[in-house]
């Protein structure tokens, strides 16, 4: 069936693209998937980070078969948006010709926020803050994004 509209075209862009990208497209893709193609991609890719893929299925989303990859691998698809979400993928984010629009909306890094933590409860903790705070987020797409012209 033809709506007539096409979807658009978001890229979640972070530094590693293995855990704030992945959680945000996954998101995305799991509750705006028929008004949004989303992406992931990460300037330096370190591949996935299995505490965002657990926190992700715990809410009931499956990131599992999404893969850490560099931004060079999606060259050639024209971007509506491009969302970094942390600052160093904000200051080192490629120029995106066309009619691509860039925003930056900066969420914690929890690989970070763990480092001093006694427990594997304690770290997801902050994963599953992280993950509510990115869902928050993408609960408001595309909407928010048209502010943002």
């Amino acid at each position: 069936m033809d709506t007539g509209a096409e979807k658009l075209k978001v890229l979640f862009l972070c530094t590693g693209n293995s855990c704030r990208s992945q959680m945000a497209e996954g998101w995305t893709r799991h509750l705006k998937g028929d008004v949004i193609a989303a992406y992931s991609a990460g300037v330096e890719p370190h591949g996935m980070n299995l505490r965002a893929v657990k926190v992700m299925a715990e809410a009931g989303v499956d990131i599992s078969g999404q893969a850490s990859k560099h931004i060079d691998a999606l060259q050639g698809i024209e971007f509506d948006y491009v969302i970094t979400l942390c600052d160093q993928a904000n200051e080192s984010c490629p120029f995106f010709p066309g009619k691509t629009r860039r925003l930056h909306m900066g969420f914690d890094d929890p690989p970070k926020l763990t480092a001093g933590c006694a427990t594997e409860e304690e770290a997801l903790q902050h994963y599953r803050r992280v993950r509510d705070e990115i869902k928050a987020f993408v609960e408001e797409l595309p909407e928010v994004l048209e502010g943002e012209q």
